[in-house]
């Protein structure tokens, strides 16, 4: 049985912090990084003094939609994008994910094409470009992208809802190739809809499709746990290690591979 490769998500707001965790990553055993370009807008603030119900006082960090957001020409794109190459020594995939599908870039649409297409133009190993993208925009970068030998991960994220099991299989089927990886992002609202995952992804399990399917909250997880025995070609993995962090639908890296090891995949 296969394993899926393990791609770890960078989490920092600065090239310096995703340069770290990318090394931690590496040392972690994942195969992959992906760098969440957007972050790189967000300014982290500093932790609220809340009390608990013990009257003890704990340090806690805002939820990220109350973070700060810098302008989109705040950030030196070009730059960035030179300084991340040389630090991270893990393949990367490039994301620039927009609000409407729960990232944060704060330009245009046009500005986030622009530094997609320089992130391709460095020789990015790969690049996720959402199927929302305007159709003949999109074309226009999976084509640089295969000039360029790039990868194209082709996404949808949906923060509300998961799909059926057979709406699902149905978007593999349309989006998916023996080469470009299709992945989905729900939300699960509970464990009916999270066995959706499941049962997509063992109907598939036997053909050429590439996909990763998963979804955030209680139940999201099952997907990434049993990966190998379901057929995915990529895990998305965290390096959070925070108490019922699989209550949101993550898995610490670490975690999964010792998971994996423990039911024989």
């Amino acid at each position: 049985m296969a394993e899926p490769k393990v791609c770890v998500t960078l989490e920092g707001t600065t090239v310096k912090e995703m340069g770290d965790e990318a090394a931690r990553a590496n040392i972690a055993g994942a195969e992959l990084v992906e760098v969440r370009f957007d972050r790189l807008y967000l300014v982290k603030p500093q932790p609220v003094a809340q009390e608990d119900e013990n009257g003890e006082i704990k340090h806690v960090m805002p939820p990220e939609d109350e973070w700060h957001i810098k302008n989109a020409d705040e950030v030196d794109a070009g730059e960035a994008i030179a300084t991340l190459k040389e630090s991270i020594p893990l393949p990367v995939i490039f994301t620039v994910r927009p609000t409407a599908e729960g990232g944060h870039f704060p330009g245009t649409d046009e500005e986030r094409m622009t530094i997609l297409e320089a992130a391709i133009e460095s020789n990015v190993n790969s690049v996720d470009l959402e199927l929302s993208i305007e159709a003949d925009t999109r074309t226009r970068l999976v084509e640089l992208a295969a000039g360029k030998g790039v990868k194209v991960i082709s996404s949808i994220h949906n923060t509300t809802t998961t799909p059926s099991a057979e709406e699902l299989v149905n978007m593999v089927k349309e989006h998916a190739t023996e080469e470009a990886v299709f992945k989905f992002c729900g939300t699960v609202n509970d464990h009916q809809d999270a066995l959706q995952i499941v049962e997509a992804c063992y109907e598939l399990k036997n053909t050429s499709y590439l996909y990763a399917l998963m979804a955030l909250g209680n139940g999201g997880d099952w997907g990434r746990l049993h990966a190998p025995a379901l057929g995915q070609a990529l895990v998305y993995a965290t390096l959070r290690n925070e108490f019922k962090l699989s209550n949101k639908g993550l898995v610490n890296v670490r975690d999964l591979k010792r998971a994996w090891t423990l039911m024989e995949y």
